[in-house]
């Protein structure tokens, strides 16, 4: 079935946002997706995501980003969240020093699942809150230097960074992606939208094949 017009993309990059519960992870996704902030969300149930389209290095890119709660109960959907990410936002809350030290467990948690080539950035959220900070941009910068994660501060409250974010890593996954020549089983995940899986890839591209049937 063709796309609609409005629906056209060349790639879809999947890529998941974790850490701890209360970071932001959501109000980041809806800051990008929607360019809303909501001041009373709960914590996410199970798994959401949302969808935006730009331009990345002159090509069409569908970002789909995931969010899921980030509290232990909810740890069953591991295996299935990771899978196909290309990317993940790993949050903490520059307020509060435990979800910072936790970033090392969502790390480790993020490299035993995903694929060993997933572009990682650290996010120091809630920039905001200047007179609660409690974790330095030097500590945050210094982490990511370490193991070797691209870092960047945002306010999903202000919309600080949250594009910059965003377009940071999705230009750094295309810049991968480009270097290598793929398939396009191999340049972006299977997805399911609407009960039927998305064929990815540019139109006209001669390395389109029919997305695997789900297992």
């Amino acid at each position: 079935m063709a796309r609609r017009p409005d629906e056209e993309y060349d790639y879809l990059f999947k890529i998941v946002l974790i850490g701890d519960s209360g970071v932001g992870k959501s109000n980041l996704l809806s800051r990008f997706t929607r360019n809303e902030f909501c001041l009373e969300s709960k914590s996410t149930i199970g798994v959401e995501f949302a969808t935006r389209t730009l331009q990345v290095e002159g090509r069409t890119v569908k970002a789909q980003i995931w969010d899921t709660a980030g509290q232990e109960r909810y740890r069953a959907i591991t295996s299935a969240y990771y899978r196909g990410a290309l990317g993940a936002l790993l949050v903490y809350d520059v307020t509060k020093p435990t979800t910072f030290e936790n970033v090392s467990r969502w790390l480790k948690e993020l490299r035993d699942h995903a694929d060993s080539n997933i572009v990682i950035m650290l996010i120091g959220n809630k920039t905001d809150l200047k007179h609660l900070r409690a974790v330095s941009t030097e500590d945050g910068q210094s982490y990511a230097e370490k193991e070797g994660l691209s870092f960047i501060e945002t306010s999903a409250l202000e919309a600080i960074n949250v594009e910059k974010a965003f377009q940071t890593i999705l230009s750094e996954i295309y810049r991968i992606m480009s270097k290598k020549s793929l398939s396009s089983d191999d340049l972006a995940p299977t997805s399911i939208k609407e009960g039927k899986t998305i064929a990815v890839g540019a139109p006209d591209a001669n390395t389109k094949k029919a997305c695997c049937s789900s297992s």
